[in-house]
């Protein structure tokens, strides 16, 4: 799973610790995809997602879709609109990136790294059947952005997640306040061209919107273009936010490992199977050797602390402390 900040840039609504609490009722083993893939576009993320399931040994994908059939998903390089946007001169990742079915777009993504890593991965696909767009939670099945809008308006949403979910989400959210507060004095003091998704003269029309805007989603609307999509303008800003600047992804964009979050007695067993062979690290703990690799996380989970209520920033820290996988 991503850690605190998301494939889209936003902030974690709970924290990775304690959504490896929850998972763990329900899985054996949880493993973290690093910051340098899990806030990147579908074709990167896939890239590091599939190296680590390559290396655990899974057997299977499962993931999300909206047409539900994997046809339509693998001939995704034959959808019109990809190629009026190839046409355009974006790249084949930009291009899909512009199109409006992420899932079956991620899970193009999956089938051709499972294709590429000559993993040994069958994908098993679930039709989507609610609007991930949707803004209120008058369905049955309410959709994440519903969701996270109805928390932080305040409403009641006890009967849209499952329990464990709703008690977790009494620690307090996350402040998108200080976030943008935090975000805005880094616009206005720094040269933010160095950081990861700034491409040459967008900074200038950052640093003009920033004072028109009051929070981060009235900035992203305003920086938003037919180029620059409202995703990719949110993952750069969350770039900004945390710190994480091209030199950082040049030297850390390869850098795979496998980062333990929590696990029970089977999945043990799975990580004593993978460590024989595998091709990239399995970190169980925090020491000398795997420091470096960890540096990025470290400083990536600082930034998130900063917007987090005590009760989260304690917890964090007596899991850090202990030095090891929840089980």
């Amino acid at each position: 799973m991503s850690g605190n900040f998301t494939q889209r840039g936003n902030i974690s609504i709970i924290d990775k610790y304690t959504k490896t609490e929850i998972i763990l009722n329900h899985v054996d083993l949880v493993v973290e995809l690093p910051y340098q893939y899990a806030t990147q576009s579908a074709d990167y993320f896939a890239k590091g997602a599939i190296e680590i399931l390559k290396n655990l040994k899974c057997d299977y994908i499962c993931f999300g879709s909206e047409s539900g059939d994997i046809n339509t998903i693998t001939n995704q390089k034959e959808n019109k609109n990809i190629k009026q946007n190839l046409k355009k001169g974006l790249s084949y990742p930009k291009a899909l990136n512009q199109i409006d079915t992420p899932n079956d777009i991620l899970g193009a993504c999956y089938l051709r790294e499972i294709k590429k890593q000559k993993a040994n991965i069958k994908p098993y696909i679930i039709k989507r059947t609610n609007d991930y767009h949707e803004t209120n939670n008058k369905n049955k099945i309410s959709s994440a952005t519903s969701i996270r809008n109805a928390l932080y308006q305040g409403k009641n949403i006890k009967h849209n997640v499952p329990k464990e979910t709703y008690k977790a989400l009494k620690l307090g959210l996350p402040s998108k306040e200080m976030q943008f507060s935090f975000l805005k004095y880094k616009i206005i003091t720094e040269d933010i061209k160095r950081y990861e998704g700034v491409d040459e003269g967008l900074e200038n029309r950052i640093k003009e919107k920033i004072n028109q805007s009051t929070n981060i989603n009235e900035l992203i609307l305003e920086i938003k273009s037919k180029r620059y999509t409202y995703n990719r303008i949110s993952r750069m800003l969350c770039h900004i936010y945390t710190g994480y600047t091209k030199e950082d992804h040049q030297n850390n964009k390869d850098k795979n490992f496998i980062r333990i979050l929590g696990l029970n007695e089977k999945g043990k067993q799975i990580i004593k199977e993978a460590k024989k062979d595998s091709q990239i690290p399995i970190i169980t703990r925090t020491d000398k050797q795997n420091q470096n690799l960890l540096k990025i996380e470290k400083q990536i989970d600082s930034s998130y602390l900063l917007l987090t209520t005590n009760k989260v920033k304690q917890k964090t820290e007596e899991i850090n402390k202990k030095n090891h996988p929840i089980n």
